[in-house]
């Protein structure tokens, strides 16, 4: 029996809303829950790098992660991203993460320091341990991938349960569930790859861009689940669309502006990433709607409402 055998589906790595000060909106935060937990997720996944939270304090970290799981109230289950520059700082967050309902955390491996297999190896066994909650590693690029033979070390730990595995190497994917195990979970974390995840073996996607188009998502497993694969992949067209534009449209603050011009809630993006200004703001709001048009895309709540 595996901790995460509940978790699966489509999980928003959730943003963390901001004030125009840089200080956590817990306002904003509840609004934004309430409008995912609403369009049907399967859980969210707080404070990794969608949430901003190498740049956050470790307060307002904290109470990112109070006021989410209180707003939630056991609707959906949340895995909480606990990883930090030291141990020690990690084991603080898992526990916090635990205490406050968290049903799994997750974790970067140690980061900038060129760390060997067998210090992250102990990393992973010290977070791990410090919580019951089981703990999915989170591989992704901007913190290091972690190569397949220390996956395979990994999953041998008591308590690590799983990986998000960010990466389009979606062969990994197959290779993880013959050669690890079924019973070990893989998240995709790849938006545009997000139906190849699943055709792959993935359990669940975890992503940024399923905070504003989580139906397409939603409707793409449906389909998956269905055997509809045409649709699916229509699903995914429809989505990588909206990805594709918004990636090279400063992330951040775009996804966060339709957000906001869609009534759904207001939030900032923290230093040093670029704020979007008037002229900006006015051009990706055009454009994005005159995508929406090209692509057919009416399912998704915050595109329609920008």
């Amino acid at each position: 029996m595996n901790g995460l055998d509940k978790i699966a589906g489509v999980i928003p790595a959730m943003l963390t809303c901001f004030d125009k000060d840089g200080v956590f909106d817990e306002k904003a935060q509840r609004a934004l829950t309430r409008f995912l937990v609403s369009r049907g997720v399967d859980g969210l996944y707080l404070t990794g790098s969608t949430g901003e939270a190498f740049l956050m304090d470790e307060k307002s970290r904290k109470e990112a992660v109070e006021v989410t799981l209180d707003e939630v109230a056991g609707q959906v289950p949340v895995i909480v991203h606990v990883g930090d520059i030291g141990t020690k700082k990690s084991i603080d967050y898992a526990r916090h993460a635990e205490k406050c309902g968290a049903a799994a955390i997750s974790s970067v491996p140690p980061f900038y320091w060129k760390f060997t297999t067998d210090e992250i190896l102990s990393y992973y066994a010290d977070v791990s341990s410090s919580v019951t909650v089981p703990m999915i590693v989170y591989n992704i690029a901007l913190a290091g991938l972690v190569d397949f033979a220390t996956i395979k070390k990994l999953a041998k730990i008591d308590n690590v349960k799983g990986i998000k595995y960010t990466a389009t190497t979606h062969n990994e994917i197959l290779r993880i569930k013959d050669e690890v195990g079924e019973d070990f979970k893989v998240y995709s974390g790849a938006d545009e790859m997000a139906l190849s995840g699943f055709c792959y073996g993935a359990d669940g996607i975890i992503g940024s861009f399923y905070n504003i188009i989580p139906e397409l998502f939603i409707e793409l497993r449906k389909s998956y689940l269905a055997g509809d694969i045409a649709n699916a992949l229509l699903m995914q067209k429809k989505a990588n669309a909206i990805i594709y534009y918004v990636l090279a449209n400063h992330f951040f603050d775009t996804i966060k502006a339709t957000l906001k011009w869609s009534g759904v809630c207001s939030s900032t993006v923290l230093a040093p990433f670029y704020k979007l200004n008037d002229e900006d703001e006015e051009r990706i709001r055009r454009e994005l709607k005159e995508l929406c048009q090209k692509y057919d895309i009416t399912e998704c709540h915050v595109l329609n409402n920008i």
